[in-house]
């Protein structure tokens, strides 16, 4: 029997009982359907964060109380012990670092309400911004202008505002000049960010940014602030200008030599490295319970083989009589089983897709399909046919063709 034979009566064995072979591809299609989907969600959730989320740019730093990517309890408790940034603080990283080309400082904590005369908008972001934020952040604006530092002595309640505020508020008329209210108090608008867009479902574009002296003193100055830096190069640039940022700190914050510091400095290098190693755990573990599908899939194939092989029996001794050796036989029926659980790993390679495609069309997650999740799904799915096909398959194999042509159902 030649290889597409034996292929087509795999085939032929799956069309004839659909039930049964619907069933038997189950626990396949569903782990190969599990490797899929987890596979496209961290690759598209990957990309998704490195380009909206963590997007600064290679040569920017953060320095803040707590980290702003916590993967533990205790982390978080720790961090909440710590003593608050003030604005002391950046002002002595801002005279002190060489290396940095510019520095500023942001408070982004707080969500409140917007009104425009009878209109309301809730859970708007309120940023308090140096005005070097919105270069270090790269922030464009469509019109008017960015908080400058007369705004920031002056405490003045002028505002930049998002599209979001925008399309509520003014959505037929220039919003530049108007006065809106932020929790409570006045602002006049300078300026209109450019659309951002939204992360994971959440619009990146409800915001209000205000001097940071000025939410000082609305919000209250018991608030730690974050201090950005953007240095004058990459590589040991940043890396000078992120040690002479936290020299300033530690001294000022009293840490004691071989102590850890009393605070976070980050890069966007290292948030993506925490978000890996995040990623990477929930996929080996994702993995994990789709390999139990398969085995459960794997075991299902073996048995309904062994049914395969008692009901051929006689088909085994009349080819074994007519010259047919141990090892075609063998062949022929690794071959079925792994041509059964490659159908099943098709299906799971589509029932995949479509499902991540349907959650990312649903609820926007990103995903984002890899050629070679595709092809390993395949090699997976086909490796457990043949490896659980071994048994029934040596059975076969082994059948005294005289017994076998006397055998009855």
């Amino acid at each position: 029997m030649t290889t597409i034979e034996a292929i087509r009566i795999a085939l032929l064995s799956l069309w004839a009982n659909k039930l049964r072979s619907a069933l038997t591809l189950l626990g396949v299609v569903i782990g190969v359907a599990a490797v899929i989907a987890v596979v496209t969600f961290v690759n598209g959730i990957n990309g998704y964060v490195a380009e909206k989320i963590f997007n600064l740019g290679a040569d920017v730093f953060i320095i803040s109380k707590v980290t702003p990517v916590v993967t533990n309890v205790d982390q978080l408790l720790d961090g909440l012990k710590r003593k608050d940034l003030t604005m002391e603080d950046y002002q002595a990283v801002r005279e002190s670092c060489k290396h940095c080309a510019t520095i500023g400082a942001s408070i982004t904590n707080t969500t409140g309400h917007v009104r425009y005369e009878e209109q309301a908008l809730s859970d708007t972001w309120i940023r308090g911004w140096t005005p070097a934020m919105a270069s270090i952040l790269d922030v464009d604006l469509t019109a008017g202008r960015m908080v400058n530092e007369n705004d920031e002595e002056n405490r003045s309640q002028v505002g930049v505002i998002g599209t979001d505020v925008v399309d509520t508020f003014f959505p037929t008329v220039d919003p530049l000049g108007k006065e809106i209210r932020v929790e409570g108090e006045v602002y006049r608008v300078i300026g209109v960010g450019k659309k951002q867009g939204t992360t994971l479902g959440q619009s990146r574009d409800n915001y209000v940014a205000i001097p940071i002296t000025t939410y000082l003193k609305q919000f209250g100055s018991h608030t730690s602030i974050r201090v950005s830096g953007k240095a004058a190069g990459v590589g040991t640039e940043l890396d000078a200008a992120i040690d002479e940022a936290r020299a300033v700190l530690r001294a000022r914050r009293h840490d004691l030599p071989g102590r850890p510091d009393s605070f976070s400095a980050e890069t966007n290098a290292s948030f993506l490295s925490i978000w890996s190693n995040l990623s990477g755990t929930f996929f080996i573990a994702m993995i994990a319970i789709a390999a139990i599908s398969l085995v459960v899939g794997g075991i299902v194939i073996m048995n309904i083989m062994l049914v395969s092989v008692t009901e051929r029996t006689r088909e085994i001794g009349i080819r074994k009589a007519m010259g047919a050796r141990r090892q075609d036989v063998l062949l022929q029926f690794l071959i079925e089983s792994g041509t059964m659980a490659l159908v099943g790993g098709l299906l799971g390679v589509l029932f995949g897709i479509v499902f991540a495609k349907g959650i990312t069309a649903v609820i926007g997650m990103p995903s984002e399909i890899k050629l070679w999740a595709v092809a390993a799904g395949l090699l997976v799915s086909a490796s457990v046919g043949v490896f659980f096909g071994v048994y029934p398959a040596r059975r076969a194999a082994m059948l005294d063709p005289i017994a076998a042509l006397r055998f009855e159902l």
